[in-house]
């Protein structure tokens, strides 16, 4: 029987997760915050954030505790699986790292959204049955996510049928990375060459496998320049929102300093509202979309 990780009835969404791709990113930082109060700042314009600093070491708790008391309670934290845990280890006899990553977050209790398990391009289909005892060993109060990068897991074959079966049965949400945008273009810039450097140029899979979707879309750094790929993902964000699931949106642009411009664009496509933020100016209410 699969582990259930659906949300009781009472936590129903109609509006989306949004946020930016991390809360530390020197370009989002200059274009949101205007002070040093930068999560609460955040909170007000975003209800969700992707939180990348825990794949590379791990916050104190008095850091967590901070990070809980700067946001309101509908906000909700996503935090990456340590890559000791995903890249280092493999997987293999991490119970006490999971245990102390989940501990050290606990101040966050109903802010915490998604736990997200990363896994290196190497980790094939070979592993599979390694990654469905990790996801047997989690704690059952949590929600979690997981991004694969192995191209196997993207033919459309039996490999990516068993992966999409498995996270059915356990409710893990796998997470849909979108890089088209990025690759559309010849890289130019030193932020452009960097993104395409680091970011993974995978097909594009849309398949919600459990209750809350994870869209992680890569842009360009001219919002409007990304307009052409939205419309293959309106309907099954509209869809998926109408059934009350909780959708996640994480928004990247190259360097993530117009990330928020982009986000703003999104959620006007969406019926939805979002607050200025500190230093916003025109650009981001300049190419309204109608599709």
């Amino acid at each position: 029987m699969g582990i259930n990780r659906d949300k009781p009835a009472d936590r129903i969404r109609h509006e989306p997760l949004f946020g930016p791709a991390t809360m530390v990113a020197p370009g989002l930082a200059r274009s949101i915050i205007g002070c040093a109060e930068h999560l609460a700042h955040y909170a007000r314009v975003f209800n969700t954030v992707e939180g990348n600093t825990t794949f590379y070491a791990s916050p104190t708790p008095d850091t967590v505790q901070r990070w809980a008391d700067a946001v309101p309670a509908h906000f909700r934290f996503s935090f990456k699986f340590p890559k000791e845990i995903s890249h280092q280890s493999n997987l293999v006899s991490v119970d006490k790292q999971v245990t102390d990553f989940i501990r050290l977050l606990t101040p966050l209790h109903d802010k915490l959204g998604l736990l997200k398990l990363q896994l290196p391009a190497r980790f094939g289909p070979s592993g599979l049955p390694r990654l469905a005892e990790f996801f047997n060993r989690l704690p059952t109060a949590f929600r979690y996510a997981l991004e694969v990068r192995h191209p196997d897991f993207f033919a459309k074959g039996e490999a990516e049928r068993s992966l999409n079966r498995m996270l059915m049965e356990k409710g893990i949400n796998r997470i849909m990375l979108d890089s088209r945008p990025l690759f559309s273009v010849p890289a130019t810039t030193a932020a452009m060459i960097d993104a395409q450097g680091k970011k993974p140029r995978l097909p594009v899979h849309l398949l919600a496998t459990a209750s809350a979707p994870v869209v992680r879309l890569i842009g360009l750094p001219e919002p409007a320049a990304n307009h052409p790929f939205l419309p293959s993902w309106l309907p099954h964000w509209r869809q998926w929102l109408a059934e009350g699931q909780d959708l996640y949106l994480f928004i990247h642009t190259a360097d993530n300093a117009q990330s928020p411009e982009l986000a703003r664009q999104i959620t006007h496509l969406l019926g939805q509202e979002m607050a200025p933020w500190p230093g916003e100016n025109d650009r981001a209410r300049q190419g309204v979309l109608r599709f």
